[in-house]
């Protein structure tokens, strides 16, 4: 663990497993409650000196974490393959994402300018500032363990907050190298901490319920988000919440094929599929299904499958044992209720825990592969037959995180995407992750927004004085 800048062990001890072969990669302590409480401890006690530095000593130090992992990028992504088993183009690729968001917010850290402005009814005037929320605990997820940390980790200490971090116990490596790398860069001790832990439920709830913290940023499940929904609520603890996704990818028959496959290919494979973002429906206009299917499939079936150091690897293994359990009972659930199998469909017969890429055809809507976040390399495919049909079989879902479509009419592009149910649409991309854009979802997909100037806002409190001059 790492809590008011030393290096802290524990009496239990994760292990950190490499999902390529099964085989333990190394062992990180285990904390407790008592872990996280002291990490909360040294946030809350180095909280005022950090608040109270000077934006422009905030955004160097940024500046300089951004400067840091750019230099130690191959390092951090090899780490990263080692924990997650995502490929080592798409892990370095995480690496540049996640150190843009420490560039990001050093440049907004310097430009937090409040407001004045007179009352309506004249007498006194309006004078807005913004102060750090506080002690924010931050919870992320396994599936991008650098960007989902500097995500978080950017925008709160570029308003003045202090942070525990508590990552996924799979991937707390990365974590842990992101906080040493934020020491190096000059952050002052206890302003970052991190807490691994299979307790998660425990120490997570501990911190919520201390009155030191005042903000929760999780990116996780939509089921876990509700849990720590109700927790916040019994200290009324401010909360931003990405959680799940089930993301429709619409084809129109106008399409550009050839693009339309290339950004299926992006959307869905990401990360071998363990995105919340990833393309989880695939619906296509019935004039060009076949089509897209077969260029789309022999993309898929193109892919080589094995560790992701390794040459010419195009998806690595899913993150554990119960993941890719979880994508084959999906699959083997939908071809039961009806759907073809174009292509996978299996499980290669080899250590670790990898899942061929699959492709689904001819799914009828009460296959449970249309209505569960796959999180793996599998592809339902969907005919429709008109625009109408189509917004309607994407918005028929609790989730509302992401929206891919693939048209070449703009006005049809424009016109489906103001009625499609998702925080984000990518129009002829399938890539919309951006440190400069907010990213979040509606519905049961989430509250607030990361990235962008709503990224820093969250983690900042309007501060209201009524003033006569």
């Amino acid at each position: 663990m790492f809590i008011a800048g030393e290096w802290v062990g524990g009496a239990d001890r994760i292990p950190v497993t490499d999902p390529a072969t099964a085989e333990v990669l190394a062992e990180v302590a285990d904390g407790t409650v008592e872990d996280m409480l002291a990490a909360v401890g040294a946030a809350h006690s180095a909280a005022g000196a950090w608040a109270g530095l000077p934006p422009r000593r905030r955004a160097a130090v940024l500046l300089r974490a951004y400067e840091l992992m750019v230099e130690r990028s191959d390092m951090l992504a090899r780490l990263i393959v080692l924990e997650n088993g995502k490929t080592l183009a798409d892990a370095r690729g995480e690496v540049g994402y996640a150190a843009e968001f420490f560039r990001w917010y050093a440049e907004e850290a310097v430009r937090l300018a409040g407001t004045v402005g007179t009352a309506p009814g004249g007498g006194h005037r309006i004078l807005v500032t913004h102060a750090p929320v506080g002690v924010s605990l931050l919870v992320t997820p396994w599936n991008f363990p650098a960007a989902m940390a500097t995500r978080k980790i950017g925008p709160a200490l570029a308003a003045g907050c202090t942070v525990v971090l508590k990552p996924a116990s799979d991937t707390p490596l990365t974590a842990l190298a992101v906080a040493a790398l934020l020491g190096e860069a000059g952050v002052p001790d206890g302003v970052v901490n991190v807490v691994p832990s299979r307790r998660s439920g425990a120490v997570v709830s501990a911190a919520l319920h201390d009155p030191r913290v005042r903000k929760l940023s999780f990116t996780g499940s939509t089921e876990v988000g509700r849990v720590l929904l109700h927790e916040a609520a019994d200290r009324v603890v401010s909360c931003s919440m990405e959680l799940g996704g089930n993301a429709p990818f619409l084809v129109f028959d106008d399409a550009d094929l050839d693009a339309a496959v290339a950004g299926a290919m992006v959307a869905k494979m990401r990360n071998g599929g363990q995105a919340c973002t990833a393309a989880n429906r695939f619906y296509v206009h019935r004039a060009v299904v076949d089509e897209f299917v077969a260029r789309f499939g022999a993309a898929m079936d193109s892919l080589t499958v094995g560790s992701g150091l390794d040459d010419g690897v195009g998806l690595g293994p899913l993150i554990n044992a119960s993941s890719r359990d979880k994508v084959a009972e999906l699959v083997d659930a939908s071809v039961d209720s009806g759907a073809r199998l174009h292509t996978g469909g299996r499980v290669p017969d080899r250590p670790g825990f990898f899942y061929a890429p699959t492709v689904l055809t001819d799914v009828p809507a009460s296959a449970p592969v249309l209505a569960d976040e796959i999180f793996g390399p599998v592809a339902p495919v969907v005919a429709f037959e008109a625009e109408d049909e189509a917004v309607a079989l994407a918005n028929d879902t609790e989730y509302g995180l992401v929206s891919y479509l693939y048209t070449e009419d703009l006005s049809r592009g424009l016109r489906v995407a103001e009625r499609l149910e998702t925080g984000m649409v990518g129009l002829n991309r399938g890539l919309v992750s951006e440190p400069a854009a907010p990213f979040g979802g509606v519905k049961q997909s989430g509250l607030g927004r990361e990235g962008a100037r709503a990224g820093i806002e969250a983690f900042l409190e309007p501060r209201y004085v009524a003033v006569d001059w």
